[in-house]
This record gives C-alpha cells, structure tokens and sequence, in this order.
C-alpha cells in the first residue's frame, strides 16, 4: 500500500490558481454567462411580458422537464418556495412530522417550518453525505408504528407525514431505497435536490423518484435564474395543485379575481426565465466540464492524505462543489483561515441543524457520521472553467 502525501496549504492553493490561471480572487462557485442570456433578456424586455406570465416560463418548464425525464415541472421563483409547496401538496400541516436529514442547507428545515411541522433528524452515509436508509429504517423500527395505513411517531404522537433527504454537493443518496422504505412507512418522498440538476442514480435523474422533487437556481447553482427553482412530479394531479397554489390560487378566469384557496405568489417571472432557458442551453458542457474539473482534483489530491469526494456507486453526479475531507477539525480550521486568506473562498461543510437555535430541541437519531464529516469537509473552488 502506498504511503500518502501530507500536501501543505500553499501547494493546494498553487494547484487550484494553475487550474483557474489566475492570481486573482477564486471565488467558491460563480456563474457563467456565455451564451443567449442578453438576447433572451432583450426579448423578454421587449415582449413587456416580465412578470409570472411568459413565453419563457413556459419554454423553461419544458426544458427541464426533458432534460430531467420528469413528465412535469413547475416554476418557482426560488428552491425554499418550491420545497414548501412540496410538502404542503404532499399533506404536511400543522403538528406534523418530517424527516430530514441534519446535514443540508437551513433551506430544507425553513420550508418544513413554514408547514408549522417540525423536523426529525436522520443520520447520513459517509460516502454520499446523503440520508442513510439504514439510519432511516433503523429510527423507524424503533420509533414509530402504523396505524390505519399512517405511520405515527410513539414518542409525540404526531403524523409522520414526508421524508425528505438531499442529494449533498450534487452526489445522489441511496434514494431507491430511501424510495421503498417510505412506502412501507406510508411516508410522502420529497427530494431535495436543490443542488444535483444534471446528477444520476442508477440512470434516473435525481428529483424524480419522489412523489415529488425540488430544484434550485440559485445564483450560485450550476445554472441560474437570478433566484428560481422548479417543482418536478410525475403525477399529474400534484402538477396542477403546485401551479395553482404558486400563482396565488387565482381561479382561470379572463377577468374575475376569484381565489380558491390560500395561495402563494412563488412563480418564477418570465424575465428570469428568460436567463435560464439560455442557461439549460449550455447545461450539457457545463456538466461536462465539470467533471473535467473533479477529474483534475481527484488525481491531485489520490496520493495525499487528504480525500477528494467521489460520486458514490451506482451514481453519477453533477459535482456541483467539489469537497475534500482533512483527518480533523483542526487541519480543517488551518487550511480554511489560510486559503481564504490567499484570495482563494473556500467553505466548511453546514453546521448541522439540529445545533442552530430553531431546531435545537428537535428529535434525533444517532447523528455520528454528520458529526463526523462536518468536523472534516471543506468546499474547495468549482466554477466551470473558461
């Protein structure tokens, strides 16, 4: 076996300035715009059809829809919105229960609190950095119990209504399974895969092995709109429940204003639209390259004793942040304050959620790995290179 490399902080970031050929600022993830984003915009702009109603919403609902193979999607104006919609068409209300994972964006617990439900908080795998379906199913073996085709928490009582893990970085869980044990459970699957547009489990698109899935297109997502995100289902009847209750539940009508329910005004406007449809023109090359760019990495860092994170089996990932994990919180610490310091914006991993004040006394099961990687993993730069 061969003997690792102990790489010093310098070196690391001489690497990533030869990649970017740069001695400027590196940023984390920044977008690029190098196709018909001016030309889209300038039409949107002329068509005065800016707001939620265009023709580039419906192109880009298309689109996404293709590219992902899911047989529907809705706009949102961003990827919280479009998960809060998700839970709340999947029957998640007041005094229901969520499971989540701790490790992900605040984003994912925010959008199951806007329901008035709360989270409970599920181990990840080491390797994917995903929901574990072991830590799942054990949690629920030991913790819940069906009544009347419900699956009920023992301890509060209370409706355990969805599941929603995240694809972390872009890296697909081990949703197909994730995907079986909630239908025995009777528990609604939401996919957070805010950050894995363009990432594959077993030749499936991320997003679509849920009753429901979520896309963002944040400003710093591999493609952007500004803000934006998109719903993505298979099922018809949620498809049209989404559309209705993201453009304020207003009834089709050519001038009556009549509501149906309580509605939210989420959809994404057309100008945005307009920049993400010439966005998903170059999705096919920005994944492309970086792939190219986690190759890079991956082969810098194989002899190193620091690990470079790989897509997981059976998976292949849009490598959204490439992320590399040091032997412990203290090299972790040291390369964040000098990388960061050398013009070079590197990122820890989140701090869990079942830490932050709001969600401090929520229940949890054994937490040990997303304890473990978030004393460990540090995002390092990942735009696509020009």
């Amino acid at each position: 076996m061969s003997e690792k490399n102990s790489l010093s902080n310098t070196s690391i970031v001489n690497f990533i300035r030869s990649i970017y050929k740069t001695d400027s600022f590196i940023p984390l993830h920044e977008p690029r715009f190098i196709g018909n984003e001016k030309k889209y915009l300038s039409e949107c702009i002329d068509s005065t059809f800016v707001s939620s109603v265009g023709e580039f919403v419906d192109r880009f609902e298309k689109k996404i829809a293709e590219f992902t193979g899911s047989k529907f999607a809705i706009a949102t104006s961003n990827g919280t919105s479009a998960l809060h919609v998700a839970l709340l068409i999947s029957g998640v209300g007041s005094g229901d229960e969520v499971i989540t994972q701790p490790l992900t964006f605040v984003a994912t617990c925010n959008a199951v609190n806007y329901c008035n439900a709360k989270a409970i908080f599920i181990d990840v795998d080491k390797d994917t950095m995903g929901m574990s379906p072991l830590a799942l199913e054990t949690f629920l073996n030991e913790n819940a119990k069906i009544v009347n085709n419900q699956c009920i928490n023992i301890s509060s009582g209370k409706p355990i209504k969805a599941c929603l893990p995240m694809h972390t970085f872009g890296h697909p869980c081990r949703i197909d399974k994730i995907k079986l044990i909630c239908k025995r459970w009777y528990i609604k699957l939401i996919e957070d895969s805010a950050e894995s547009l363009g990432s594959y489990y077993k030749d499936a698109h991320t997003g679509t092995f849920g009753d429901l899935g979520v896309i963002s297109f944040n400003g710093n997502k591999i493609i952007t709109s500004g803000g934006g995100g998109c719903i993505l289902t298979n099922n018809e009847e949620l498809a049209s429940k989404a559309k209705h209750i993201t453009t304020t539940a207003k009834d089709p009508h050519k001038w009556e204003y009549t509501h149906s329910m309580v509605g939210y005004n989420y959809r994404m406007p057309n100008i945005n639209a307009a920049l993400i449809v010439a966005q998903i023109e170059q999705l096919n090359f920005f994944l492309k390259n970086k792939r190219s760019l986690a190759r890079s990495y991956e082969n810098f860092f194989k002899k190193s004793d620091i690990h470079f994170v790989t897509e997981p089996e059976n998976t292949k990932s849009n490598y959204w942040l490439n992320s590399i994990i040091f032997d412990n919180i203290e090299k972790r610490s040291i390369f964040l304050d000098e990388t960061n310091s050398q013009g070079l914006m590197t990122r820890p991993i989140w701090t869990l959620m079942n830490k932050l004040p709001m969600f401090k006394d929520f229940q949890s099961g054994n937490l040990n790995n997303a304890k473990w990687l978030e004393e460990r993993v540090v995002n390092i730069p990942s735009s696509v290179i020009l």
